[in-house]
């Protein structure tokens, strides 16, 4: 199979589909690889690293997308490239579509398949795709907020782990998944007062095993989330409902109640946000303050740590890339994981929850 890896254009996204290890076992494999020039520098891979491992190099992304009948990217097909898709291609990338309907048509228009990392799921009802940069958000989420928190970045000028004499700042959690637990690890090893929100008992059972009683643990309600924010110098949205928008736990009225110079960190940006306040920024333009409180909504978060992201992702993808090159169709047949993760296919959302999240019918692949 002929395999394209563009280089992604996202506002600083310097991650990239496949590092020059996994293209050597492609071709290794029979398979002809097509690389985009440039795309793996901003990972640490350089061309020269490319072409040794056998991939040919092109120049325009244009010659790339006309050659490949595999697309392996990192982030979804931005409206530049959406003249480049067509019927006869596989798409496998990040696609979030539950908030993004140009691009749910655009693909539906091209009539490709597209199989999305976000909704591939494992044997034990986890989402291994996602799981790698969920992590990595998570620790980066603390990370970013207490930069947030700085006075000259808009914030109440809170140390999170305080200092001898002086109490320290209140990390509010929402979401006791992956994001949720690491970012929960950071807070408390940075000395941050922790309290982890979840509607689900046996996920906030693990952070207290995980971390004992350093992090509080509070069932989800309007009345918890309201109540602990009331005081919290960062918030992290950290929910995720698998193919379908993240739920706005955070009302308007509830940020009013917000001090001035708090942080709301939402990695739930991907999935439209878990704030009625929130808008997807960049990492160029992170953040925006709304009734006082400076929002952090990056929407690419990992792409900022672009050498640990991508080694991460293309360890969980590449098994998947070298099932997907024998052919989408058996890859698929065999593997109802993988299955899971189709999306789009033939000018249909393939997929329950982003077809019930866009508002329009679902077609499974029979």
């Amino acid at each position: 199979m002929r395999i394209g890896i563009p280089r992604e254009i996202k506002n600083h996204e310097y991650r990239v589909g496949l590092l020059p290890a996994g293209v050597g076992e492609l071709v290794a494999r029979g398979h002809e690889v097509f690389v985009q020039a440039g795309a793996g520098v901003g990972a640490g891979a350089e061309d020269a690293a490319y072409h040794t491992a056998g991939a040919t190099l092109v120049e325009h992304p244009r010659e790339l997308f006309d050659a490949a009948e595999l697309i392996v990217k990192v982030k979804e097909p931005q409206p530049e490239e959406f003249n480049y898709l067509r019927a006869d291609q596989v798409l496998f990338t990040y696609l979030h579509l539950a908030p993004d309907p140009q691009q749910a048509h655009a693909l539906l228009d091209a009539g490709l398949t597209a199989i999305a990392y976000e909704t591939v799921t494992d044997a034990h009802g986890g989402l291994p795709l996602l799981a790698p940069m969920s992590e990595i958000a998570g620790r980066m989420s603390v990370q970013a907020g207490a930069h947030c928190l700085e006075k000259a970045n808009g914030g109440r000028g809170v140390l999170l782990g305080g200092v001898p004499g002086v109490e320290p700042g209140h990390v509010v959690v929402l979401g006791a998944g992956t994001v949720g637990s690491n970012a929960t690890m950071i807070a408390l090893g940075m000395g941050a007062c922790v309290t982890v929100i979840d509607r689900s008992l046996d996920a906030l059972r693990r952070i207290t095993e995980r971390f004992g009683t350093r992090a509080a643990t509070l069932h989800a309600s309007h009345e918890a989330i309201a109540r602990s924010l009331v005081d919290a110098d960062l918030v992290i949205g950290a929910v995720l409902v698998p193919g379908g928008n993240a739920p706005k736990l955070i009302t308007r009225a509830m940020l009013a109640t917000m001090r001035a110079g708090s942080v709301i960190v939402d990695v739930a940006i991907d999935q439209g946000g878990c704030c009625e306040s929130s808008r997807a920024t960049t990492h160029e333009a992170p953040t925006y303050i709304e009734q006082g409180v400076v929002h952090y909504c990056v929407a690419n978060m990992p792409g900022a740590v672009a050498r640990s992201a991508t080694q991460a992702l293309n360890a969980a993808t590449l098994p998947h890339v070298l099932a997907l090159a024998k052919g989408w169709r058996q890859a698929l047949a065999e593997d109802p994981h993988l299955a899971a993760g189709l999306n789009v296919f033939d000018g249909a959302v393939a997929h329950a929850g982003v077809a019930d999240a866009l508002g329009m019918p679902c077609r499974p692949l029979a």
